[in-house]
């Protein structure tokens, strides 16, 4: 196989990143931007190519036909040779699809959006660099260069978190997520550092034959690697409690929020744990952790994002919520179930996201006058006639998170549930909650934004978006609506293609009576949520109805005031740490040790400065003294000795 063929899923969009780099001051920004889309839908169009190749391949032959060495050194330290080597299986390639395929259509609906920004040339830059840093991630056939896409996707997310940079509160945004995804980081390297030491390589294939040569010898060790390699995750992924970074997220422009959200950094951790599946399945300690952590984050996160009033907060706090699903369908075991969701979530996930940011640029072209934010759903309303096609792919893609059947998220979520419901019954129980709390938020979102009628002159002036915004729309409502047919109950197509990557082979018929409970579940969500919210804002001043919960509602609202904890606790007693570090350790002890040797050192010189007179006499007398004080000192201790 031609190896540049096989990498250039990763330099196609490097090359869009060279050239914005080198020549986007002197280029237009239609020459930019579309420069930029099509080196992404090259690395599509190659990458479908590559699946296509591989698909034509003996089942048997999957896991080993797209491995390949580059023949370059990379590291080599004693006992550690690392050379650049890629791996395309069923795992890598389905993911290869998702994010340059997702990330096309997010490329081409960044042109219409970000139209007029002075740093239009930087933010492809980024958006190209933040596509071939996951294609990195995942395409890598060893730990340490799966390490590399995992930072560089961190790296990404931070430049684009906070690109409008001169907002502070964007800025602060960028910082939180870089060093919060550190934490977790920090972990995942102690993960990788004793995987060599128990294994003495990094390469996956060689580390998997380990596990299994080990058996009983390496348990503990693979229960630690899991449980660090998790808490990498857990960062990477928004679970608890590294999920903080992610609401913040909605900070950058929202095709980046769409990108981070659906197609690239958030899903590097289900990515991680089901390309280690072998690791994770020899630890059962840490899959019981790994599907409840799942759980929690899925009701927590759900239940944070009822009462949310910005449009892409409620998207963010779904995003962490959806990924708890995936994280615990993982933790079952369910790696084909925890994948399936990923992928319909990167379809309609990506489409609310831009669905939304389609929303506030047409109240953003008409609120440049107004102190009026464009992003609090209680300034919108009525939008179902200024913008009836992005109500209506909104809609498409708010009843696909729901669970409404025949969507594709319907198929995913009723997967994982089901799964749950046969190894897991506290897990399915907190799943099942949290799907209640999904439908209800996103008729609340539907009611608020497009129902009613227009509650500020933004909204009462808006209109559609231009159509390089809209087609991609349709593009992901489209998948969003067919998506469901990747991995049929009873067909298991995806389930099948995956097998021989994740070791899974079993499919599920249709559970009829699970599936019409949680088609119940999101149906009585969404009228439970239009009878509340029919009447809801139509004055300015009132109050949302859900704050007659009281505590219930003000826990939801600030979002389990973890945040306010995270800065009483953990950013305040570090600067108090910091402060005292530095005033009395640093100040007070280490420069109050040397500088005291130093004025002790001057004030001796300055006491004896005062010996040197200049007179021969002074000098004659000083060691007069001195001599007589030495014989008398020898006398006294001759007579002692004898």
């Amino acid at each position: 196989m031609n190896q540049l063929l096989f990498i250039s899923p990763i330099l196609f969009p490097l090359l869009g990143v060279l050239i914005n780099t080198m020549l986007g001051r002197r280029m237009s920004e239609k020459a930019i931007g579309w420069l930029a889309a099509w080196m992404v839908i090259a690395s599509f169009a190659i990458s479908l190519v590559l699946f296509a190749q591989l698909s034509a391949a003996p089942a048997e032959a999957r896991l080993t036909w797209g491995a390949i060495d580059l023949g370059i050194p990379w590291i080599q330290a004693g006992a550690l040779n690392v050379s650049f080597g890629f791996l395309i299986d069923p795992l890598s390639a389905t993911m290869m699809l998702v994010v340059s395929g997702v990330g096309a259509l997010i490329h081409i609906y960044s042109i219409g959006y970000m139209h007029g920004d002075p740093r239009f040339a930087r933010f492809f830059v980024y958006l190209n660099l933040f596509v071939a840093s996951m294609m990195l991630l995942v395409m890598a056939d060893s730990f340490l260069l799966l390490f590399v896409g995992w930072e560089l996707v961190g790296l990404c997310s931070y430049l684009l978190i906070g690109f409008w940079f001169k907002n502070l509160k964007n800025a602060e945004a960028g910082r939180k997520a870089f060093v919060v995804n550190r934490i977790g980081d920090a972990a995942f390297i102690l993960g990788i550092l004793l995987t060599f030491v128990t294994f003495g390589s990094l390469t996956f294939r060689d580390v998997f034959a380990g596990v299994e040569r080990g058996g009983e010898s390496v348990q503990a060790a693979v229960a630690a690697i899991t449980l660090l390699l998790f808490i990498g995750a857990t960062g990477k992924s928004a679970q608890i409690p590294l999920h903080v970074w992610l609401p913040d997220a909605m900070a950058g422009p929202t095709p980046v929020s769409a990108l981070i959200h659906a197609a690239t950094m958030v899903t590097a951790g289900i990515y991680m744990m089901a390309r280690n599946h072998v690791l994770f399945e020899a630890a059962p300690s840490t899959q019981a952790l790994v599907a409840i952590v799942g759980a929690l984050t899925a009701l927590t996160a759900g239940y944070s994002a009822l009462t949310q009033f910005d449009i892409k907060r409620v998207l963010a706090y779904s995003t962490i919520s959806q990924l708890g699903f995936m994280v615990a369908a993982a933790g079952l075991g369910a790696y084909v179930a925890a994948m399936f969701h990923l992928v319909t979530h990167a379809f309609f996930k990506a489409l609310l996201f831009l669905a939304a940011g389609s929303v506030i640029h047409a109240l953003e072209h008409h609120g440049h006058h107004h102190a009026v934010d464009p992003q609090d759903m209680r300034n919108m309303g009525g939008l179902r006639a200024k913008l009836p096609l992005t109500f209506a792919v909104f809609a498409i893609g708010g009843l696909a998170l729901a669970g409404v059947p025949p969507l594709a998220g319907f198929f995913s979520k009723d997967e994982i549930v089901l799964d749950a419901l046969k190894h897991n019954p506290l897990v399915f129980i907190l799943l099942t909650v949290a799907a209640i709390f999904t439908a209800f938020y996103v008729g609340r979102q539907l009611m608020m934004v497009f129902f009613g009628r227009p509650r500020s002159e933004m909204a009462e002036q808006a209109h559609e978006s231009p159509a390089v915004m809209t087609a991609p729309l349709l593009a992901l409502a489209a998948l969003t609506i067919v998506g469901g047919a990747l991995n049929l109950p009873g067909v298991g197509t995806l389930g099948y293609w995956l097998a021989p990557a994740v070791d899974e082979f079993k499919t599920h018929p249709l559970d009829v009576g699970l599936a019409g409970a949680f088609t119940l579940i999101a149906l009585g969500g969404l009228a439970g949520a239009g009878l509340i919210y029919r009447h809801a804002f139509a004055a300015p001043d009132q109050a949302d109805p859900l704050s007659r919960l009281g505590l219930l509602y003000r826990l939801s609202l600030n979002a389990w005031y973890l945040d306010r904890l995270y800065q009483a606790v953990v950013v305040k007693g570090f600067y108090t740490l910091s402060s005292f570090l530095a005033s009395v350790l640093d100040l007070g002890g280490i420069d109050g040790l040397v500088n005291g040797a130093g004025r002790l050192a001057r004030s001796a010189g300055e006491w004896l400065r005062g010996a040197q007179t200049g007179f021969v006499r002074s000098y004659g007398l000083l060691m007069l003294i001195g001599v007589v004080v030495l014989v008398t000192y020898f006398l006294v201790a001759g007579a002692n000795v004898r």
